[in-house]
C-alpha cells in the first residue's frame, strides 16, 4: 500500500489518507431537512429553452424566498444529470432534449447564482466513458460549453469520475444508521464546497421508477472505485463501466473505501438502489433541487427499456420547471406533475420494481414526500400534471 504525504507532514497510508480527507467543507444535515416549517418547492410551466428558462427560474427562486442567503460569498457546486452514454441519442434527438439537463436550464441557473453574489461556481458530472475534462463531453454532445463557462465570473468544470483535478479521494459519512453502506469516498468537488445542487431532468427509471434529484445524486460517487472496472487492492487509475455493484451488491468497493454494512442484505436491485440513493443524501446533503421537465423521455433513464417492460421511449414536452430547498420534497411534487402518487410503494406505480425511494428518504429524516407536508409555490399542480404513463 502506497504512503501519502499529508499537509501536516506525516506519511499516511492510502486507506489514513482517504478517510482523514472528509475537509471542513461538509455540512452535516441539509438545513431544509431540519426546518420545522413545510418545505418550499416551487413548479411553473416553461413551454421552451432558449431565453424563456432564465426568467421562469428568477421567479421560482424568488418564491423559495430567494437564493442570496444561500450562495452570497459562497462555493456552489452544481451536480448536473449527464447519464451515459454520451454518443447516443433517442430517435436521433440530441440527449439535452431526453435525458440530460439542458444547458439553458444550467446557463440560467449559473447567472442567477451569480447574480445571488455566489463566489465560485462548480460544473460536475462523472462520466461512465472516460476522464475527460467535462468540457469535452459537453463538445461531444453538441454543445459549446463556454455559453455555461462564460454566464458568470469564476465558473468551471470538472468530470468527476475520478480524482479529477484533486489528489485524493475524501470520505463522506451516513448519518444515522446506514441502510447499505456506511459512507462513500468521494472526488475533493463534493467536500470542497459551501452548497451542494442537484440539477436533474425528470424522467422515468428502469428500475426505481423515477430518475429525479435525488437519484442524480448517485453519480458522485467514483467510477474508479464503484464502477464495473473499479480496482480491488486500490481505486482503478481511470473510469470505465456503470455502478451495478450498487444494483445487484455482486462486490465491494474498491479498498480502502467503506463495504456494505451487512453483505449478506438482499441483492435485488429495487431493495438496494433506493436504499443506496438515501445513503448517498445522508452522505451528502443537497441544499436546492432543480428538475428540468422542458422536454423529456418517457420509460427509462438511458436509450434502452427494458426486456419485457411492454413500453416504448418516447420524447415528450412536459413544459415545466421545479425547484426546492428539499431534494425529497422536489421529486414528490416531480412525481406528482409525471401522474404518479409520490405516497406510493412497491409494488404501485412507478415503484412496481423498487422500494420508494421517496419512503425511504422520509423514513431516514431527509424530508417529506406527501404533498400536504409541503409549501408549493408557483403554478397550480393541476394546470402542470403531465401523465408519463398515458404517452404510450
Amino acid at each position: 500500500m502506497k504512503p501519502h504525504a499529508m499537509d501536516s507532514g506525516r506519511v499516511l497510508t492510502r486507506r489514513q489518507a482517504i478517510a482523514a480527507a472528509a475537509g471542513p467543507y461538509l455540512a452535516a444535515v441539509a438545513p431544509s431537512a431540519l426546518a420545522s416549517s413545510p418545505p418550499l418547492v416551487s413548479a411553473a410551466r416553461c413551454a421552451s429553452y432558449g431565453e424563456a428558462v432564465m426568467p421562469v427560474l428568477r421567479k421560482m427562486f424568488e418564491q423559495l424566498g430567494g437564493i442570496g442567503s444561500l450562495v452570497a460569498g459562497k462555493t456552489v457546486a452544481v451536480k448536473i444529470n449527464m447519464e451515459s452514454p454520451l454518443r447516443e441519442r433517442t430517435g436521433f434527438r440530441p440527449a439535452w432534449y431526453s435525458r440530460w439537463t439542458h444547458p439553458d436550464v444550467i446557463r440560467a441557473a449559473v447567472a442567477l447564482f451569480a447574480e445571488a453574489g455566489a463566489k465560485r461556481i462548480r460544473i460536475l458530472e462523472s462520466s461512465c466513458e472516460d476522464d475527460h475534462p467535462l468540457e469535452e463531453n459537453f463538445i461531444l454532445g453538441g454543445w459549446d460549453p463556454d455559453k455555461i463557462l462564460k454566464a458568470a465570473p469564476n465558473v468551471e468544470m470538472e468530470n468527476t469520475a475520478g480524482l479529477g483535478y484533486g489528489k485524493r479521494y475524501h470520505r463522506i459519512e451516513v448519518k444515522g444508521k446506514p441502510y447499505i453502506y456506511p459512507g462513500f469516498d468521494v472526488n475533493h468537488s463534493y467536500v470542497e464546497c459551501d452548497v451542494m445542487v442537484s440539477m436533474a431532468k425528470l424522467k422515468e427509471h428502469r428500475i426505481l421508477g423515477l430518475a429525479l434529484t435525488m437519484e442524480n445524486m448517485l453519480g458522485i460517487t467514483p467510477v474508479t472505485i464503484y464502477g464495473e472496472s473499479a480496482g480491488y487492492e486500490e481505486p482503478a487509475l481511470r473510469p470505465y463501466g456503470r455502478r451495478t455493484m450498487f444494483e445487484t451488491g455482486y462486490r465491494q468497493p474498491s479498498e480502502p473505501s467503506p463495504k456494505e454494512v451487512d453483505p449478506h442484505s438482499p441483492r435485488d436491485p429495487g431493495y438496494r438502489l433506493p436504499r443506496v440513493i438515501a445513503d448517498v443524501l445522508r452522505a451528502r446533503p443537497v441544499h436546492l433541487a432543480i428538475l428540468d421537465g422542458i422536454e423529456t423521455q418517457t420509460a427509462s433513464e438511458t436509450v434502452t427499456v427494458e426486456p419485457g417492460l411492454g413500453r416504448k421511449i418516447r420524447l415528450v414536452q412536459p413544459g415545466v420547471l421545479i425547484a426546492g430547498l428539499n431534494p425529497v420534497a422536489t421529486d414528490a411534487v416531480g412525481a406528482a406533475v409525471m401522474g404518479f402518487d409520490p405516497l406510493a410503494d412497491r409494488p404501485k406505480p412507478p415503484f412496481e420494481r423498487a422500494d420508494s425511494f421517496l419512503r425511504l428518504a422520509e423514513e431516514a429524516g431527509l424530508g417529506p414526500r406527501d404533498l400536504s407536508k409541503i409549501a408549493l409555490r408557483g403554478d397550480p399542480l393541476k394546470d402542470l400534471r403531465f401523465s408519463f404513463r398515458e404517452q404510450l
